[in-house]
């Protein structure tokens, strides 16, 4: 009887046992569920994040700032009507500018068209200057000027490029194509800074002579098509990576 009863509570020991087991495996089984959905919260999180910095470099064009998670609000659709904002600017631009050019009579002598770089506002040689002169025309101000005041409100940063055609030039004031681009492309730029009254800051100029042309400098009609000033509203994309002003770093860091 004796042995019997030892046998009964030998099994009973060993069903807790066996339950406490049971338990102690659920117990781990939870710590590690929950390490692992914390892991994988810490590395979305990261990922998150990354998105967020990307997003926001390319929707409203600045590295600082909140796009969402951090603000309430739909941020993300503010981002997008920036986008939007610079695209209706530049249409709007574009057709006064075209208004401008037929009431003038300009068809030929200014061309506009939108880019994937943005606005671009060719003006032709023969509307700006005299051959091989960058001295511009009496009436060439007046069109720069109304071209710049149709832009002048825009935040984007403007760029005057000059070209010419392939001709060679060798003179005391202009020893090659580049200088003779350059220098028409700086005396546009200073028309849109002293009679429109764009900001300086906002302006750049650089002369790509001849190494830049719309078509093959192979006739007198497509060397007339080379030489021309574009005046390009450059998209606020394309200009992450620019040289910016002490103030413009000033803010940055001020909302960073």
């Amino acid at each position: 009887m004796v042995r019997r009863k030892r046998v009964e509570d030998k099994g009973h020991n060993s069903g807790e046992e066996r339950w406490l087991v049971t338990y102690s495996d659920m117990m781990t089984l939870l710590v590690v569920f929950f390490i692992v959905m914390y892991s994988m919260s810490a590395v979305d999180a990261k990922k998150y994040s990354q998105l967020s910095a990307s997003l926001r470099k390319t929707i409203i064009g600045e590295a600082t700032g909140q796009i969402f998670g951090d603000s309430p609000g739909p941020a993300v659709i503010q981002g997008v009507s920036v986008t939007q904002r610079e695209q209706r600017n530049i249409e709007n631009s574009k057709r006064q500018i075209e208004e401008y050019i037929k009431e003038k009579q300009l068809e030929g002598k200014i061309m506009v068209s939108i880019t994937e770089r943005g606005l671009v506002i060719s003006l032709k040689e023969v509307l700006l200057f005299n051959s091989g002169s960058a001295h511009l025309k009496p009436e060439a101000a007046q069109a720069i000027a109304m071209v710049g005041r149709s832009i002048e409100f825009m935040p984007n940063s403007f760029r005057v490029e000059g070209y010419t055609d392939d001709l060679p030039i060798h003179t005391v004031v202009f020893p090659s194509n580049w200088d003779l681009s350059s220098k028409r492309a700086i005396n546009v730029l200073e028309v849109l800074v002293n009679d429109a009254g764009i900001k300086p800051e906002k302006l750049s100029a650089v002369g790509y002579g001849e190494y830049r042309p719309l078509v093959p400098n192979d006739s007198d009609i497509n060397r007339t098509i080379n030489r021309r000033v574009d005046i390009v509203v450059l998209k606020n994309e394309l200009i992450q990576n620019e040289p910016k002003s002490c103030t413009a770093i000033s803010n940055v860091d001020q909302n960073g």
